[in-house]
């Protein structure tokens, strides 16, 4: 597969999807968690409370790995992006790009029930830059993983 199109199939993956498990670690080792997203380009923007055990380890380590997948009953059937790079807390101008991005996928937040926007004010918005990315599908070949090219 071409380099561009490699590009294409991951960046429309990411388009048609909306979680992604996180993975940290911190003083109390690693850790999982499933969070939206909405991504422009390379990267990737997430809301999360920041007293939550994924943020904190973000607070002290940026290093993260994230996955994006279906559940497959078939393992045929696999695809699926990995990743790895950095993640920081966003204010400012890019926290609002980063809502903007969020609510043009996320409509609901667009004028959110107020259950919703009393959760939002105890939120906060952040980043994940990624520095290398692979794409999974075991529907061209079992056990296909070809690297993007981030550049």
């Amino acid at each position: 597969m071409s380099p561009g199109s490699l590009r294409s199939r991951v960046q429309a993956y990411l388009a048609a999807h909306c979680v992604m498990t996180l993975a940290t670690a911190g003083d109390e080792g690693p850790w999982a968690a499933a969070v939206f997203y909405a991504h422009e380009d390379w990267t990737l923007y997430f809301l999360s409370a920041p007293e939550s055990r994924h943020c904190r380890n973000l607070a002290r380590n940026p290093r993260v790995s994230a996955a994006i997948q279906e559940d497959y009953a078939d393992w045929r059937e696999i695809k699926g992006v990995q990743l790895e790079g950095a993640a920081d807390r966003l204010s400012g101008s890019h926290a609002e790009r980063a809502q903007k991005l969020y609510a043009a996928k996320f409509p609901l937040l667009r004028d959110p029930p107020a259950e919703i926007a009393k959760a939002m004010a105890r939120i906060s918005w952040y980043r994940v830059a990624p520095e290398r990315a692979w794409f999974i599908d075991n529907s061209a070949a079992f056990g296909q993983r070809d690297e993007v090219d981030l550049s």
